[in-house]
């Protein structure tokens, strides 16, 4: 792994990004400094959550909402997560550096990936949901982010092709992590992810040393359960 790079920041395209109101600089640094206060430290993931246009990723009556520190719905029974969450996991994957190769279980609306996409060299991200995974792929195009590559797919059996992975990162909570992802994360790999029934779910972090995994738990957190098969 390398160290981070620096975010690249979204092209201008007038009121869309930078406008007033809701787009606002100083309304996405309000929601900065609330996480900064929450204790992400990270400067690229914090320029990432400024920089993210999130109102672009939610539907367009709670685009008003977007800069709020809470989870809003995407339909489909999914949701877009809580910013904080979002830099958290995003900072607890690149702690150690750049991943090379990252691996997204839960695109959902495509912002997680917007955000992790310029601290990272690709990432490969498989979502359940084809209605959900065509609008992601929709927004991350108009974005210009072009590192990503994108899967109808269960996540339950993750995405061989292209494993070993330097990090996963799951965006929507098993039980237990499933068995087949553990043979996917490269030696010195990191994987992120919510476990647990909904109402009980911990955030943890996962390194494999060798054959050996070794588990951090990083906090509480509340996330959509992770289903299997394709919708």
């Amino acid at each position: 792994m390398k160290p981070p790079a620096p975010p690249q920041k979204p092209p201008s395209r007038g009121g869309d990004r930078a406008g007033i109101g809701m787009t606002s600089a100083r309304t996405r640094e309000r929601l900065v400094q609330r996480l900064r206060d929450q204790g992400i430290m990270n400067p690229a993931v914090l320029d990432q959550i400024r920089n993210v246009p999130r109102h672009l990723f939610v539907d367009e009556a709670l685009a008003t909402r977007a800069y709020e520190d809470t989870a809003l719905p995407i339909g489909h029974g999914q949701t877009i997560s809580q910013p904080f969450v979002v830099a958290r996991m995003t900072e607890a994957m690149i702690e150690a550096g750049t991943p090379g190769k990252v691996l997204e279980i839960g695109t959902g609306c495509g912002y997680q990936t917007a955000v992790m996409s310029p601290l990272v060299r690709f990432i490969y991200s498989i979502e359940r949901i084809g209605a959900l995974q065509e609008r992601a792929r929709q927004r991350l195009r108009e974005l210009n982010i072009s590192n990503v590559h994108l899967r109808h797919g269960d996540g339950f059996q993750g995405w061989s092709g292209h494993a070993p992975y330097d990090a996963i990162l799951m965006a929507a909570a098993p039980l237990a992590i499933p068995e087949v992802l553990f043979g996917q994360l490269a030696p010195g790999g990191r994987l992120i992810a919510p476990v647990g029934p909904e109402g009980r779910q911990q955030l943890v972090r996962i390194t494999r040393r060798g054959d050996e995994f070794h588990k951090e738990t990083l906090g509480l957190v509340s996330f959509v359960p992770l289903l299997k098969g394709l919708n």
